[in-house]
């Protein structure tokens, strides 16, 4: 096994609202499918790495008191975390340094989901 993860999704009550609240933190354009009853936007992955996507329709509800998945903040997680707030969601913790680690921060999106960012700057 190369990975213990190889696959997440975070669930919406709206599915535009969070495709756009995360097309505008991350800087990047997800990938829109529909899959059976479920609408599902692919987060971007480079080289077989860890995918995941925003999911409607599959009966999950977003949750803040579950899973915490940390998304790639890239090379300072300052950035993407800037745009969080501004794009709907809420920062609950600051960028905060775990040592030789780098550095995480945690955010609620806009569908209540509660995630985290990682970067090593």
């Amino acid at each position: 096994m190369s990975n213990a993860i190889n696959w997440f999704e975070l669930p919406a009550e709206n599915f535009d609202r969070a495709v756009k609240f995360y097309n505008e933190v991350l800087g990047a354009s997800l990938q829109p499918h529909q899959m059976g009853e479920a609408q599902m936007a692919f987060f971007p992955t480079k080289d077989n790495g860890v995918g995941g996507c925003v999911v409607h329709g599959n009966g999950s509800k977003p949750n803040a008191d579950g899973t915490l998945v940390y998304l790639n903040g890239g090379e300072d997680l300052a950035d993407p975390l800037s745009r969080v707030e501004a794009s709907g969601g809420k920062v609950v913790m600051p960028k905060t340094s775990i040592g030789e680690n780098g550095f995480m921060a945690i955010f609620m999106d806009t569908e209540g989901n509660r995630v985290a960012f990682h970067s090593m700057n």
